[in-house]
């Protein structure tokens, strides 16, 4: 397996990401970056100090630390708690944020024992072929032979509507798992070689974005997401119409899988595309906390659907993403935002699952499941360890505005409002 590139910018490329849980999906977006949270008085367990936060500093970019100024005499007075600037108290509450996050992790990863892979759902529909693999729907191949190019481009057009079709009643069933559920793993929805190539792209892409942001041509937001635990983990949203393997990918996924037929049968073909990136998680990254990625609304429905595609092998020793499955409901996410110590006692025993994915598997989950990436430790096996990728997007319910969650996307990208109906007519 290829080892990516884990080269880390001391830059505002990458930002933790703070997944606020608003109280409706219409609020304009605050322009926080670093919150402070609440620490119970009972800290040796950590138990519950992510209360909502107590004190936010609004700073929208996060500079370097502060370096000593060359003074004439080594006795010059060093700075004091009193006489830090905003950015350095910003600097040093991010730092402290982040400790407590890795606290906590480590503590439900200790909390959370019932854990198991993440298994297939498959079902097996008359008519679809191959359940949840690529090209698995029929194929016309008008009789094995090749006529003219107009018509080869009709054949393609009548193949793509018949392998949708035949998709639509599986993507049902898959959804209804979905539903109850809040997480479905598809295999084989991408092929291998795609996997491969796309993975290769992501490493190249992310090079030339950190060129691009050090050197001032684009702000950080332009070509990085904010992301939990931001040390060695890269939220690379990615461009459309720069790349035919990008086309490539989404080809095989949507028209080809039942990935689209799933999202199709939940929230119609006006679902909006509202994250399209990478997820690069290097050796060294933290485990992140659990969390959710939007909040429950009482009264309304899901919000986003993400799909999770890996471009390798994802081993224990990487850091899988773990969820929990039946979280997205009211119950689950009031015991959750409980500081009373009710918290742990809920993630306690609680069942998850971890995507240990091979190359080319999916994972779509409601963005309201409770979830967390893992620590990869795969650099303590010898060597240099291996980064994990997932090139992944979410659908949004077009019912819905604002999610609560800033998307990872390109501006471009997000301004255009484009429907899985729209992406599905382009391929």
């Amino acid at each position: 397996t290829m080892t990516m590139t884990t080269t880390t910018t001391t830059t505002t490329t990458t930002r933790a990401r703070t997944r606020t849980t608003r109280k409706t999906l219409s609020s304009p977006r605050a322009p926080v970056l670093f919150l402070l949270f609440s620490i119970a008085a009972n800290s040796h367990t950590v138990g519950s100090f992510l209360t909502p936060p107590i004190v936010a500093i609004a700073s929208k970019r996060r500079p370097s630390l502060p370096t000593a100024k060359p003074t004439a005499t080594p006795t010059a007075r060093q700075p004091t708690p009193l006489s830090l600037s905003g950015s350095d108290v910003s600097n040093l509450l991010y730092e402290e944020q982040e400790k407590l996050i890795v606290r906590r992790g480590e503590l439900e990863e200790s909390l959370v024992s019932n854990l198991a892979p993440l298994e297939a759902h498959v079902v097996k529909v008359r008519g679809t072929g191959n359940a949840g693999g690529f090209g698995g729907g029929k194929r016309n191949n008008n009789g094995g032979k090749s006529k003219t190019k107009n018509n080869n481009k009709t054949s393609n057009k009548t193949s793509n509507s018949n392998n949708h079709n035949n998709f639509q009643a599986e993507g049902k069933a898959h959804a209804q798992v979905l539903q109850n559920e809040g997480i479905l793993r598809l295999d084989n929805v991408l092929p291998p070689d795609t996997a491969d190539s796309l993975r290769d792209y992501a490493s190249s892409l992310r090079q030339t974005s950190e060129r691009e942001v050090q050197s001032g041509l684009v702000p950080p937001l332009h070509r990085f997401a904010d992301v939990l635990l931001k040390s060695n983990r890269c939220d690379l949203p990615l461009p459309l119409g720069q790349s035919p393997l990008l086309a490539s990918a989404l080809h095989a996924l949507l028209l080809r899988s039942p990935v689209s037929s799933v999202i199709e049968s939940l929230f119609g073909t006006n679902a909006v595309l509202h994250e399209f990136s990478c997820l690069v998680s290097d050796p060294g990254s933290q485990r992140q906390v659990l969390h959710p990625d939007t909040p429950y609304i009482d009264g309304k429905g899901p919000v986003l659907y993400t799909c999770f595609v890996a471009l390798q092998d994802v081993t224990p020793e990487m850091g899988p993403t773990t969820w929990m499955p039946g979280t997205h409901t009211k119950e689950a996410h009031e015991a959750f935002g409980d500081a009373t110590g009710r918290k742990d006692e809920f993630l306690s025993g609680r069942r998850a699952v971890t995507g240990t994915l091979k190359k080319g598997d999916c994972a779509i989950f409601d963005s309201r499941v409770l979830h967390c990436g893992t620590a990869n430790r795969s650099h303590l096996e010898g060597g240099e360890g291996t980064s994990r990728a997932l090139f992944y997007f979410s659908f949004k319910n077009p019912e819905v505005g604002y999610t609560g969650n800033p998307a990872s996307i390109r501006p471009e990208i997000g301004r255009a409002m484009l429907t899985l109906g729209d992406l599905m007519e382009d391929l």
